[in-house]
């Protein structure tokens, strides 16, 4: 049985968690994409920008489970975006925004239900993160991978993404591939 996995989020904008992921120590890949729609054939940006194919904006992350487990992926992932607004993050609203766990299995949905269950008590709100069995997943366009890291001074890379990053640094700094530096 092999230790790499895949999981597939999406909590608001793919580029927040791409950027987040990029730091946690045992995930190999991070890919910007989409999941979730009720319509045919491969998304664009534009049509999931516009709510009306059902797709969420989603990392698809691909980590090594003898250095993460699933569970502490999905910890990050909560405790990293708010998982308590419907159909939004921020000013980013809309269900391509909305927060959801993709499960590929009942091994995943049990162990995201039993994280969901844990954290609830921790936020003033009650969690509505979406769990959907993973049906399609489509690799997002190229210009949004790695798109945090080729943008940085990008307004919204300096007034959305990087605060995330500060609370995952803050959070997780024993979950990081470098040791935390703010």
């Amino acid at each position: 049985m092999s230790n790499i996995k895949t999981a597939i989020v999406g909590g608001g904008c793919f580029w927040c968690t791409e950027a987040v992921f990029q730091e946690v120590n045992g995930v190999l890949e991070v890919e910007s994409g989409y999941s979730g729609g009720t319509v045919p054939g491969r998304p664009t940006y534009r049509e999931i920008c516009s709510g009306l194919t059902g797709h969420a904006e989603v990392v698809k992350l691909t980590f090594d489970q003898n250095i993460i487990s699933y569970a502490d992926i999905l910890i990050i992932f909560m405790t990293t975006h708010d998982p308590t607004t419907l159909n939004r993050q921020g000013a980013d609203v809309g269900t391509q925004y909305r927060s959801v766990i993709f499960y590929q299995n009942q091994e995943e949905k049990k162990t995201a239900e039993a994280v969901l269950k844990e954290l609830n008590p921790y936020y003033e709100g009650k969690i509505v993160t979406e769990l959907s069995p993973l049906d399609t997943y489509f690799k997002a366009e190229e210009e949004h991978q790695n798109y945090y890291r080729q943008h940085t001074q990008q307004g919204y890379c300096s007034y959305v993404i990087t605060p995330k990053l500060q609370k995952l640094r803050k959070l997780h700094a024993d979950k990081l591939k470098i040791a935390a530096t703010e």
